[in-house]
């Protein structure tokens, strides 16, 4: 293998740098903060030499997206390496450990998973448009599920109660999750991933994603003084319904 030059070495270092002072900006003053202008002054280089590594700010920003959400899945995958070989205990700490995430890093959490579209680093060409099939994380969570639908005897709704107006998006995105499984290693039965299995895995991370984006805000409907509880409350309620029991 050839040795990278001198200056490919120069631009990786450099390039490292940029994305280590869009990442300390976004935590100390939130995503607006990050622009080019704002980076090339704490680096003490002029902004248009930003160009050289990146098109535009969308693209720093899309790239940044990316670094924070590659984290969050090591950060995971960690966790989640220390437990019990057992599917539905890993999926129940991973939802537990994505609310610890999103609660310590509010900045990171509002880039990434709260950004709305035509905002920030969310332009049509932009790689900071993230699919959550494919992105670390997404893959993580995508795979955990998979095991419990693998090795558990899980309750799902049957096709038809799925509304039909639901059901060529379902279709195309039940293709996508087959896809993503198999690329994770996981010897899944497609049978097992029906139309009313796909609905499912999207209600159950709407009401996680949901609940942890209204608790990240602040913009629960009333005061509750033991947000712990609640949401071990929300999983209890996930569990049950798909046949789960939740081990403390």
């Amino acid at each position: 293998m050839s040795r990278p030059t001198r200056r490919g070495r120069v631009r990786a270092a450099t390039d490292q740098d940029i994305r280590a002072t869009a990442l300390a900006l976004l935590v100390e003053r939130g995503p607006e903060a990050v622009t080019l202008r704002a980076i090339a002054r704490e680096l003490g280089i002029t902004a248009p030499a930003l160009y050289r590594y990146y098109g535009s700010r969308d693209d720093l920003i899309g790239h940044l997206r990316l670094d924070v959400v590659r984290d969050l899945g090591e950060q995971m995958s960690a966790e989640l390496a220390g437990l019990p070989d057992d599917g539905a205990i890993q999926l129940f700490a991973l939802c537990k450990g994505f609310r610890r995430w999103a609660l310590t890093h509010t900045k990171e959490f509002t880039l990434v998973f709260a950004s709305p579209t035509g905002a920030v680093g969310s332009t049509e060409a932009s790689v900071a448009t993230l699919n959550r099939v494919d992105d670390p994380f997404g893959r993580l969570f995508l795979a955990t599920a998979g095991r419990v639908l693998a090795t558990h005897d899980v309750v799902t709704p049957p096709d038809e109660t799925v509304p039909a107006e639901l059901r060529d998006d379902l279709t195309a995105y039940r293709g996508e999750l087959l896809t993503s499984l198999a690329e994770s290693g996981l010897d899944f039965p497609a049978d097992k991933l029906d139309l009313g299995t796909t609905y499912l895995m999207i209600q159950f991370w709407a009401r996680l994603y949901g609940h942890v984006t209204l608790e990240v805000f602040g913009n629960y409907p009333i005061p509750v003084t033991k947000p712990d509880v609640l949401f071990d409350a929300l999983l209890a309620d996930l569990g049950r319904e798909i046949g789960l029991a939740i081990t403390p």
